[in-house]
């Protein structure tokens, strides 16, 4: 086969009836955008403008709303605007942009909620060195972490899918991602498939970070009252989160590399999005909900601008 350029057009996968329910679609995914852009903005607003919520577990929380409106920024648009044009092409540089916003965001997002474990084990295990475990430098080099990583980590793998002869142009998924477009390859992937284990191996060790934290959290709560109380207000949407996250990216990682034609299209198209629809709207929603200074911020600013 003939060796394409890299400035071709991708054909992404198309959602299943689309012709047939097409505005039902489009009024579903542009509401839960709206909705998605809505409460990530409101709570980071709350967050930024409310001096006592400048503490790290809300500067954090500020950081999780604030990737989840970049990483949906990369899908959402693109998704809606296929939807109305009936047209699921993408320039190969646009699509690998794609892979790179939502692999990012989502390794982001993991390590956000891999550094909201340790403060929280901070807290609650060691509340008399936690102002000075997690001063200002210290949620700077975390929040550091955070961003700089993933961006390193997905420059590096695109630069090695961009070197790639690719001798197809379809892609079976509703976007871009990295792997889709490793498997359009018609030539050796073994770099590729050797980074993206180290890669792994990487996100491994922040595993067994939130489950030593947790670990240690369990133990702590167990002789004390005021430390269970505290798990359960802050820790519980936490570990929603996480879960959630992890199932998501598991399904996902698993698919991409050892996927059945077996599973049920709108299962692996519904599971494949998962992570780009749950997390973005129930984060602030249960976090919103579950603590009570955040609470307390949002019915007072609520309540503040009904008066006017």
């Amino acid at each position: 086969m003939d060796n394409m350029t890299h400035f071709v057009t991708y054909t992404l996968k198309e959602p299943k009836d689309s012709k047939s329910y097409r505005h039902i679609y489009i009024t579903c995914f542009l509401l839960l955008y709206v909705m998605i852009l809505f409460v990530n903005i409101w709570l980071s607003v709350i967050i930024v403008l409310e001096r006592a919520l400048h503490e790290p577990m809300y500067i954090f929380l500020c950081n999780l709303c604030l990737n989840d409106l970049y990483g949906t920024a990369a899908f959402y648009p693109k998704f809606l605007h296929d939807l109305l044009l009936d047209s699921y092409v993408i320039h190969s540089y646009m699509c690998a942009f794609q892979a790179f916003v939502i692999y990012t965001y989502v390794m982001c997002e993991f390590s956000t909620l891999a550094v909201m474990s340790y403060d929280r084990h901070v807290a609650i295990c060691r509340p008399l060195v936690y102002h000075s475990k997690l001063n200002k430098f210290s949620c700077g080099i975390l929040l550091g972490f955070c961003w700089i990583v993933p961006f390193l980590n997905m420059f590096i793998a695109v630069l090695l899918s961009n070197r790639l002869a690719l001798c197809k142009k379809h892609i079976d998924k509703l976007y871009c991602d990295n792997w889709a477009i490793v498997k359009l390859s018609c030539e050796s992937t073994d770099t590729n498939n050797i980074y993206g284990l180290v890669f792994i191996s990487l996100y491994f060790g922040l595993v067994i970070v939130i489950i030593v934290s947790y670990i240690k959290l369990i133990i702590a709560c167990k002789a004390s009252l005021e430390c269970r109380r505290k798990f359960w207000q802050t820790c519980v949407p936490h570990l929603i989160s996480l879960i959630n996250l992890a199932v998501a990216i598991l399904f996902d990682t698993i698919y991409n590399r050892y996927g059945s034609s077996n599973v049920p299209v709108n299962l692996r198209d519904f599971l494949a999005l998962e992570m780009i629809i749950v997390p973005p709207l129930f984060n602030p929603v249960i976090y919103g909900l579950k603590l009570t200074e955040v609470r307390k911020r949002v019915l007072k600013l609520f309540t503040n601008f009904i008066r006017k």
